[in-house]
């Protein structure tokens, strides 16, 4: 049974810097693209980036790009999401994901696992 548990969300303050684990189980790990996407009340999913298991690519929308980095660690089944200069807008419940092919992209469909989640809320 493949599972991915995020931890680290929390309440923050505009400005500070987070980083959010998720760690998977159930599956060969080294072989699974991650994704990290991001939902907020009324909004659409949104991608924010994902790494690819082969050659170690990542990808990045641009509206994600310098504040948002996404490592794994395949020795311990996880990956991290590093958020800086938190703002209020990057309140949302942020989830990884996982497949098996090594395309980093944004559509969420590709992705065959979820995890439940864990919630980011930033205060001005």
């Amino acid at each position: 049974q493949v599972q991915l548990v995020e931890s680290g969300g929390g309440l923050v303050q505009s400005g500070d810097s987070l980083r959010l684990t998720c760690v998977a189980s159930g599956l060969i790990f080294k072989r699974y693209t991650l994704g990290w996407f991001r939902q907020a009340p009324g909004k659409e999913r949104e991608f924010v980036g994902a790494f690819s298991w082969s050659g170690g690519t990542t990808y990045y929308p641009e509206s994600m790009r310098g504040r948002f980095t996404i490592s794994r660690d395949n020795a311990k089944n996880t990956t991290s999401l590093d958020i800086n200069s938190l703002k209020p807008e990057d309140s949302a419940i942020y989830y990884c994901a996982a497949k098996t092919d090594p395309f980093p992209t944004r559509h969420s469909s590709s992705y065959t696992y979820w995890g439940q989640g864990t919630q980011v809320t930033v205060s001005s």
